[in-house]
């Protein structure tokens, strides 16, 4: 299950030019020194947002914060399942994310 999770993450960052996955053990994706997405040990992905983005989102999304290994991850929503299947979809989300992370002052 968390390998056939970790395919669908790989390929909805592969969707994503600007940046690539990082991580062995623990698959992330970073920029401007800061981590903008996560794929947890439970095949969960996170995406990071604003404050006032992220809201929204877990409204609109009908969706909730992100969890990893126990903790809430400050600023990450959980990307529903059922958005899988349209990574096209959710690469949008990614690239808004990174967009996001570029716009903070670098690390």
């Amino acid at each position: 299950m968390w390998e056939e999770k970790l395919k669908i993450y790989d390929s909805l960052v592969s969707k994503c030019t600007r940046f690539e996955r990082k991580g062995k053990t623990m698959p992330y994706t970073s920029a401007n020194g800061y981590m903008f997405s996560l794929f947890n040990k439970a095949g969960e992905i996170g995406i990071r947002f604003s404050k006032d983005v992220q809201e929204k989102y877990i409204q609109e999304l009908k969706t909730t914060y992100y969890t990893s290994y126990g903790a809430t991850m400050k600023g990450y929503i959980l990307i529903p399942d059922h958005m899988l299947s349209d990574l096209d979809n959710v690469s949008n989300y990614l690239n808004e994310s990174y967009d996001y992370v570029m716009s903070l002052e670098p690390k």
